[in-house]
């Protein structure tokens, strides 16, 4: 059973593709959890499975057989519909591509996924400058995508992971686009968010600054569980 610490449990998880005559176990029988509060590196070789693995917890992919159970329910029991309610209630993401709607201000960005929810204009502003300024990007509101950094947008989309008020982040090689200085700034946010506010993040990541943040970190290669080391 999940308990209410566990945000995350999966269970016995398997993904299997077919590559010509040749089937490809991405993930190969996985059991893991994970508890509110959690500071997680998932870390391996390029097709080790941990993208692949991050998609089935985040209900973006579906698993060949075995269940993920987010705050309880069984993602499998989720018609599409409901799967995309879920994540919309349940879950955060940040993405490697940052993923912004160019169109759209900073505040704007941010505020859409709560324009979703059905949020007032009001409460929807007041959190989306609030989430800026958290992240360090106070009166770069009204800036478009363009008109912002690799690291400035990346920032972005981690205020746009956290409008929705998610049970957890899911952050898939987020730094992988940028530099030294930019990671330093968004390892730095992401580590205060989860110290001061109790958010979990979930990394999949080949990136040593991420690993060294890290309060666990969980090592796949060809798509099993190598170690699992908490700090």
């Amino acid at each position: 059973m999940t308990t209410k610490s566990n945000l995350v449990e999966v269970v016995n998880l398997y993904k299997t593709y077919s590559a010509g005559d040749l089937e490809v176990h991405a993930v190969d029988g996985i059991n893991l959890s994970i508890g509110e509060g959690e500071f997680t590196a998932i870390v391996g070789p390029s097709g080790c499975g941990k993208t692949t693995l991050l998609n089935m917890i985040g209900g973006l992919d579906r698993p060949t057989s075995g269940e993920v159970n987010i705050d309880g329910t069984p993602l499998s029991s989720l018609s599409e519909s409901k799967l995309i309610d879920f994540r919309l209630k349940k879950i955060g993401f940040v993405f490697q591509a940052y993923n912004l709607l160019p169109v759209l201000t900073a505040e704007e960005n941010t505020s859409f996924i709560m324009q979703l929810q059905g949020k007032s204009k009001e409460e929807r502003r007041a959190r989306s400058h609030q989430l800026l300024k958290n992240v360090g990007l106070e009166g770069r509101e009204k800036n478009k995508p363009t008109q912002l950094s690799g690291g400035q947008q990346q920032r972005v989309a981690v205020a746009r992971a956290l409008a929705s008020r998610p049970s957890f982040v899911l952050a898939d090689e987020p730094t992988a686009n940028l530099d030294s200085h930019s990671t330093s700034n968004l390892l730095d946010i992401m580590a205060r968010l989860n110290e001061e506010e109790n958010i979990t993040f979930v990394f999949a990541t080949h990136d040593q600054r991420v690993i060294d943040k890290a309060k666990r970190v969980i090592t796949l290669e060809d798509g099993k569980v190598l170690s699992d080391e908490r700090r």
